[in-house]
């Protein structure tokens, strides 16, 4: 017995003796397995080295053969005729490590199996003597029973593949997609490379490193072609088996894979069409060729038709027909140049006669009744007021940017609330841009990764400052009295792996320290290493080169064996770690980016609270740092609560601003009221209470509008704060002033009581003030058919307020007036009413100085033959060159300008724009109605092997080639390929418990022990995993709460735990979303186009899956990020601000015409101007750098309300005058009218808007200094030069209905000859002596009939 145990020992020690011998066919030099590499610390996984053994290769049957083809099946020859070289034992080590390989590699058949061709070749092939040469061994001790023995184990060899099949295993896997990330696997697999450097070398030099942590030992490639294998030793010949393309099907059955992983697989997808270019005509712009055109015509026709008419009078004779002469009240001569025909009366004449006599007959008797009556009509005024006024208790003050510019049923405010009702909202961001300008560079020669320069900011001591400051930020601590406990960051952090209960370190915070793991002893750490014979230091430098190319890696590939994951679990992608290099020269950044994530909340959640006040503590650490000399970065920083801060900070600073505006204008207008006859009565003349009066009218008007809409619950706003006491500023005082000027130069009849000549000059002025205030009112009341918010309720706000101020001004004001009027004749001071003068009121009123200077110099300089001409010609050509400008205005509003010019966010915004290398995230949600389940509804999504050409992440893939097209820069993550990728049974992903209390659940790949050997699915035929309706459904919630880790990447929590939303009753998904990453976007007309390629897209991609048999018709896919819905304006802007001034528009011309009695000339000139006007304001916009947004479209709606104040009243005047020739009226109108449009109008918005000019916000500056400044400056040149000669050519001719009224009353006095005369107090040898144009058309009327 002692003898047969020594002989079978003896057999066993020689079948293990390691022989030397030459390479040849059938041989190994490789067998079993030795123990574990003693040469590696802290391996990803166990690192079991081969035993070296020169042998001949062995048949392999039973299970051995079985274990071969699972795993190597392309070394099978069938069973009793397959040799190999490798061990059962070997084969299990060998499935363990491919395992983990193919986890991301099996989304593309044909790849994972070339990588697993490869090392089953050097591990099992029977040739292995002819592939591999051993390199360095090491002796072992290996203990079997109670017998230790020795063995030499092999820790590293040399392999020789052929090029042909190197190559083009490569070529199979390079594109291969990681879904959650939108990355290669070819970026985990080749090291420092990353992918976009990555070659077959470098891939399999990095598959044999075995610093890796995941290689058991040291393998060198030697990839050679076939020129260069004939120079190898005798017997070596380098592996050339048949490698597959990625569109090949494996030797196994399993089918080619998809576009997303092999571009050969792509189906031809037509090129975009491209933009379409300008508009050109040969190689001028077009529109400039059509307005130039268009200007030489119109410069034509004119001209031809001043030539046309000089012709005409040349050619007549003068009429000589019989006039009438007639003298009104005030001893002024109205010249009839001849008798009317009453049958040449038109039906357009009599009923603007008719209605100019019913307005002024009753605003005639209103205004006496009101002046009889001042107090109680005063009070009740103020009674009303307050009814209204009462109604602010409950005012809504809308501060939310997506409540104020998107529309409820807005498409973005749709999706807006459906992607919130289902999902998370957005998390928060708070985030430090850090630069250091100036500071050195240094050069640092990798012994691994060769030559790299290092920008001034990437260096140690920065690093660990930066470090410094984020621990500060996240040790925030804070009383909470919605928590009723301390609170920290913790509580509302980002916590993607960790949802449920997160510690510090759960929390996601994205920065350059997380390469090493925030830890000072990581960033400490050195070592040596010996590379190609070469020993040198390697230090923080080598892992954060490799981490940055390499970011999913668990351990670099140097010496250290350092982790590039962040304490929190997930990825540190290099975008948005560092900014500001080019063509991915990571060290060469010149910004360092620190990102803390926090969760988001609704505002009537009490955690909103909380997270502010953390943002609060996070901007007060960060603004104290700033402050600090010793600080060494320049840095720009934001948080997520720093916008609305920023807008509620510049609006309460500039709320002084706005009351300075309006104390302004009160003083001049108390100012502009008086008479000031001689200095000795200048306190009785002045009307500051007068004035006070009128401003008090304006704000009881806009407190009356403000108080019903608050009872009727529509919201207000800080523009209507802003804007509307504005406006209606600048109507109401227009009015204001032709009522008290008309009322100044009014001489009282002889036995007229003060309040019956009040109610004659209201009688006299109110048709004009009615015509006005009721085209602006109506204006704004269609304006608010607007779809947008703010639009909407500043036109319901505006329309009300111009209505109010108009009845008050008919009703306050005029008792008021009464009350002025009576102080006055009583000789008492303004301001001290008990105090009275002995200075006599003079006989002769004041004409003031504007009205003089109206009358003898502007209007008979402004229509001279000559000047008229230059006139229409300017104005023409600045209409034609508006038009041309019009076209090129910018549409939008960067963010940028919301902001003071003194705020921090400026500079945070440039330095995004700047070192920022990614842009937003946006999301592809897909809606109920759709079934994932079915294998032609998971085909119609996925894009992984046997997934549709056209799938819905196919498609976004497909957009993503070509980003300046379509803005997107990265594919979408998707859920259900990782999903399908964690199914298969290829990966240890999803297994099943056998035994115990969870058998048959979920086992996940962490577990050890060997009761989950069973896989959830079994490998399909065709290598096309697909689960059945049962197994999606019972899978995918494992699929979403399993944690990643080495062992199984694909476990979907923290990357997909919130991407899908399923019924808890029926299991059915109702929602799920898509996640791509948009090109950098840097202002309004790039966000813009980004939503709107992303919605062409989504529409394409929803039409395609709606043709799956069950899909729902009402079934969408949608583009979701946070910057949509206030992009989405942009895209109807246009069409929405023509229709809205169009709609303001029109009741300009009907009230018109309706007011002046069906008077269509007037009405058509009135708009003509007002369209004139605000063309040219936007024409200027553009030349001024005002961009056309929703902002500017209050303004340009302000502005056609503003322009018929400069407008319509010079339009009544000329048409109801009765002077004879066209000039003479247009002299007329410009002399009554135009001094007190200039009076009311201009010069009661310039001194406000120059204030303006002074506030801290840019949005005020730009669009309410600047375009209101416009608008007035057009509004006056049209309406005091433009308009007045237009009527001059263009006019409507003389009331008929008038003429013959007059013609009739002097016929009656010649028949009686008794001639009406007006004594005229002491005036009527003044008066007699003054022209016709001294009095207003109106007077003549009145008097006359």
């Amino acid at each position: 017995m002692h003898w047969t145990q020594t002989i079978a020992l003896f057999t066993f020690f020689a079948c293990l003796v390691v022989s030397e011998g030459q390479p040849q066919p059938g041989y190994c030099v490789l067998y079993e397995e030795c123990g574990k590499n003693p040469s590696i610390e802290g391996s990803l996984i166990p690192a079991i080295v081969p035993c070296k053994n020169y042998h001949q290769a062995r048949v392999v049957t039973g299970e051995h053969y079985a274990s071969l083809r699972s795993v190597c099946p392309m070394l099978d020859e069938g069973e009793g005729n397959t040799r190999a070289c490798c061990s059962p034992s070997q084969l299990r080590s060998l499935e363990k490590s491919l395992t983990l390989s193919r986890a991301v590699l099996n989304r593309c058949p044909s790849c994972a199996e070339n990588f697993g061709h490869m090392h089953c070749a050097t591990t099992c092939s029977p040739n292995q003597s002819q592939i591999i040469n051993i390199t360095r061994t090491a002796e072992v001790n290996i203990t079997l029973g109670n017998l230790t023995f020795t063995r030499e184990a092999v820790l590293g060899y040399r392999a020789y593949i052929n090029t042909h099949f190197s190559d083009k295993a490569f070529q199979s896997c390079k594109n291969v997609r990681i879904p959650a990330t939108g990355g290669y696997a070819i970026d985990t697999m080749c090291g420092r490379y990353g992918a976009k450097l990555c070659t077959p070398q470098r891939w399999y030099d990095f598959q044999g490193d075995s610093s890796n942590g995941l290689a058991p030992f040291d393998i060198d490639f030697q990839l050679l072609s076939d020129s260069q294998a004939a120079e190898l030793p005798e017997g070596v010949i380098p592996y050339n088996g048949t490698a597959l393309s990625c569109n090949d099907t494996t030797s196994t059955g399993g089918e080619a894979c998809s576009c997303q992983d092999c571009e050969e697989a792509c189906p031809v997808v037509p090129t975009p069409v491209p933009e379409p270019g300008p508009f050109m005509i040969g190689e001028l712009d077009g529109v400039l060729v059509i307005c130039i055109i268009v200007c030489i015509v119109l410069f034509l026709i004119f001209i031809s038709l001043i030539i046309l008419s000089w012709h005409l009078k040349t050619k007549k004779s003068p009429t000589k027909a019989g006039g009438l002469n007639y003298k009104d009240q005030n001893s002024n001569t109205v010249e009839l140049h001849q008798e009317v025909n009453p049958k040449d009366v038109t039906c357009t004449d009599k009923a603007s006669l008719a209605t100019q006599e019913f307005l002024g007959s009753l605003f005639e008797v209103w205004g006496t009744i009101m002046a009889r009556h001042p107090l109680k009509v005063i009070l009740v005024s103020l009674l009303v007021v307050l009814v209204f006024a009462v109604g602010l208790m409950h005012i809504e003050l809308t501060t939310d940017p997506v409540q104020l510019w998107s529309a409820p049923n807005s498409r973005a405010r749709r999706e807006k609330d459906f992607h919130d009702l289902h999902f998370d909202p957005f998390y928060r961001t708070n985030q430090l841009i850090l630069t250091a300008p100036g500071r050195p560079g240094h050069h640092y020669d990798s012994l691994l990764f060769g030559p790299h320069n290092f920008s001034g900011i990437i260096s140690k001591d920065l690093i660990l400052e930066v470090l410094e400051l984020q621990r500060r930020i996240q040790a925030i601590e804070f009383w909470s009295d919605e928590l009723n406990r301390t609170a920290s960051l913790k509580d509302v952090c980002f916590a993607p792996l960790n949802p449920n209960n997160p510690s510090l370190s759960d929390c996601a915070v994205n920065s350059l320290p997380q390469y090493f793991q925030n830890s000072i002893e990581n960033l400490d750490a050195v070592a040596n290493m010996t590379e190609l014979g070469v020993t040198k230091e390697v230090d923080w430098r080598d892992h954060f080169i490799y981490c940055v190319n390499s970011p999913l890696s668990f351990q670099d590939i140097t010496a250290l064996g350092m982790s590039c994951m962040a304490d929190y679990g997930g990825p540190v992608f290099p975008y948005l770690a560092v900014g500001g290099y080019e063509n991915e020269d990571y060290t060469s950044a010149e910004a360092l980016i620190v990102t803390f994530s926090l969760n988001n909340y609704a505002r009537d959640n009490i955690k909103f609270k909380v997270v502010q006040q953390w943002e609060s503590k996070f901007l007060e650490i960060v603004q104290e740092y700033q402050r600090n000399p010793k600080t060494n970065f320049t840095f720009a920083y934001m948080a997520e609560r720093s916008l609305e801060d920023e807008i509620n900070r510049t609006t309460a600073e500039d709320i002084p601003i706005f009351m300075i505006s309006y104390a302004v204008i009160f003083v001049y207008i108390a100012l502009a009221l008086g008479e000031y006859s001689s200095f000795k009565r200048i306190l009785v003349d002045s009307k500051m209470l007068l004035g006070l009066g009128g401003i008090l009218v304006v704000g009881c008007s806009v407190l009356a509008s403000m108080g019903f809409y608050a009872w009727v619950g529509i919201p207000s706003s800080l523009v209507i704060l802003q804007v509307v006491p504005f406006l209606v500023l600048a109507v109401g005082a227009d009015n204001i002033f032709i009522f008290v000027l008309e009322y100044q130069r009014d001489i009282r009849k002889p036995g007229e009581k003060r309040e019956a000549q009040i109610g004659r000059v209201l009688g006299n002025v109110a048709p004009s003030m009615l015509l006005c205030s009721l085209s602006e009112s109506v204006c704004f009341f269609l304006g608010a058919l607007s779809t947008m918010p703010a639009v909407k309720s500043f036109a319901l706000y505006a329309a009300l307020a111009v209505l109010m101020d108009f009845i008050l001004q008919i009703t306050a004001f005029v008792a008021l007036l009464s009350l002025d009027a009576r102080r006055q004749d009583s000789n008492r001071c303004d301001l001290v009413c008990c105090f009275s003068v002995k200075t006599q009121r003079p006989s002769k009123p004041s004409e003031g100085v504007l009205r003089p200077f109206m009358k003898r110099v502007y209007a008979p300089v402004l229509l001279h033959p000559v000047t008229r001409v230059v006139v229409m010609l300017l104005f023409i050509f600045m209409f034609c060159s508006s038009i041309f400008l019009l076209f090129h205005v910018k549409v939008g509003l960067d963010q940028e300008l919301a902001m003071p010019k003194d705020s921090y966010m400026l500079d945070y915004f440039q330095y995004l724009y700047k070192y920022f290398e990614v842009g937003v995230p946006t999301y592809f949600v897909t809606t109920k109605g759709f079934n994932f389940t079915s294998v032609n509804g998971t085909n119609a999504v996925c894009s992984s092997v046997g997934c549709d050409q056209f799938s819905l992440t196919q498609m976004i893939r497909y957009a993503t080639e070509y980003p300046e097209r379509s803005y997107l820069a990265i594919p979408a993550s998707s859920w259900i390929d990782d999903f399908i990728d964690w199914l298969n049974p290829g990966s240890k992903c999803c297994r099943l418990y056998q035994v115990g209390s969870n058998a048959g659940q979920f086992c996940p790949a962490n577990e050890t022990s060997p009761i989950c050997w069973k896989k959830c699915m079994a490998t399909p035929a065709n290598g096309v995993l697909r689960p059945t309706v049962e197994e999606f459904s019972e899978f995918l919630p494992s699929f979403l709460t399993n944690r990643p880790d080495l062992q199984c990447p694909k476990g979907g929590l923290g990357a997909y735990d919130k991407a899908v939303v399923m019924d808890n009753n029926t299991g059915e998904i109702i929602a799920s979303r898509f996640m791509a990453y948009h090109t950098p976007l840097v202002n309004s007309q790039e966000f813009t186009g980004a939503l709107q390629r992303a919605r062409e897209l989504a529409d394409k991609i929803t039409r395609n899956m709606r043709e799956i048999p069950g899909t729902s018709p009402d079934f969408e896919v949608f583009p979701y990020t946070v910057t949509y819905v206030f992009y989405e304006q942009y895209l109807t802007i246009v069409n929405e601000g023509l229709f809205n001034i169009c709609m303001c528009l029109l009741p300009t011309f009907v009230v018109c015409c309706i007011l002046l009695g069906m008077d269509l000339r007037s009405g058509l000139l009135n708009l003509l101007t007002i369209v004139m006007i605000t063309v040219d304001t936007v024409g200027v916009m553009t030349l001024w750098g005002i961009d056309y947004n929703a902002v500017s479209l209050i303004n340009l709606v302000t502005a056609v309300g503003i322009s018929v104040e400069f407008v319509s009243h010079t339009t009544r005047a000329f048409a109801l005058s009765t002077l004879p020739t066209h000039v003479e009226r247009a002299k007329e109108a410009t002399i009554n009218m135009g001094s007190a449009v200039f009076a009311g109008v201009a010069m009661t918005n310039l001194p406000g808007i120059v204030v303006l000019a002074f506030a801290k916000a840019q949005l005020i500056q730009i669009f309410f200094f600047r375009l209101n400044l416009v608008i007035t400056l057009l509004g006056m040149a049209h309406g005091l030069i433009f308009l007045p000669v237009l009527l001059s050519f263009f006019g409507p001719g003389v009331n008929k209905a008038v003429l013959l009224e007059m013609q009739k009353k002097k016929a009656l006095e010649m028949e009686q000859h008794k001639p009406t005369h007006y004594e005229n107090a002491g005036f009527e040898d003044n008066e007699r002596s003054s022209k016709e144009e001294d009095n207003t058309s109106d007077r003549v009327r009145t008097d006359s009939l």
